[in-house]
């Protein structure tokens, strides 16, 4: 690891005091879920249809017991605990050092954390809504409801909160991380490859000058950073 890069990292969140976190896959991958586009990915599976297919409002739509199929069993990981970066995220809000998380992560593991200011940009499979009354579910009810899950109150069909491919960002949740962007005085950008846009465009809203990436492999945005660490997360908030 770069010892002058971390010192240099370490010395801005003593000084910070408007922290705000933007996570990707990455940070979810050490506590064992997959992300899309590593060698082992979704991406680079084989599938009857490639996977951003199957997660796509049309297919879901025509196909739900296919895409409700493939949702279960390779977006769903119950048993998955928050990591190390979760905790710290989370420790930090405690203190009142950290305003938000910025998440693509539909897991909700900064939450199991203990962090409080989520915004989950893609939703969340804790949250599932039937799309004719607008019921709730808890993933746990949601898994009871059938292979194409319907509403026990009135027969519609329950689709998980998240968004697919062919839909739109919720605007609330994209103008509270945006929001909390442009107040912050450090923004950490971390586990994301930069390619996924719009997410990827939050970074302009960064008003400041402690624009931190932390990624293993390089991104197309690290040469708008301020820091740039090609490391595992990990290996760098044990040492935050």
């Amino acid at each position: 690891m770069d010892e002058q890069k971390l010192e240099k990292l370490q010395e801005w969140l003593r000084e910070a005091k408007r922290i705000v976190f933007f996570g990707g896959a990455g940070v979810s991958t050490e506590s064992g879920i997959p992300d899309f586009r590593s060698p082992d990915g979704l991406y680079n599976q084989q599938y009857d249809y490639p996977p951003e297919t199957i997660i796509s409002h049309s297919f879901y739509e025509r196909c739900p017991e296919i895409f409700y199929r493939f949702y279960r069993e390779r977006m769903l990981f119950p048993q998955a605990r928050p990591n190390i970066c979760h905790r710290k995220l989370a420790q930090w809000e405690q203190e009142g050092r950290l305003l938000a998380v910025v998440t693509q992560n539909i897991d909700g593991l900064h939450q199991m954390a203990g962090s409080r200011r989520v915004y989950e940009l893609h939703g969340s499979v804790h949250r599932s809504f039937c799309q004719k009354c607008g019921a709730g579910y808890d993933l746990t009810a949601f898994l009871k409801l059938g292979d194409i899950p319907k509403c026990p109150v009135c027969g519609g069909r329950v689709k998980p909160d998240v968004v697919l491919y062919e839909e739109g960002l919720d605007g609330a949740v994209v103008q509270g991380a945006v929001d909390a962007i442009r107040r912050a005085d450090v923004l950490i950008v971390a586990g994301t490859s930069l390619t996924v846009y719009p997410a990827a465009a939050f970074l302009d809203e960064y008003r400041g000058s402690r624009l931190v990436l932390i990624n293993k492999t390089p991104t197309p945005r690290d040469g708008i950073a301020d820091l740039a660490l090609h490391e595992k997360l990990g290996d760098v908030f044990s040492r935050l």
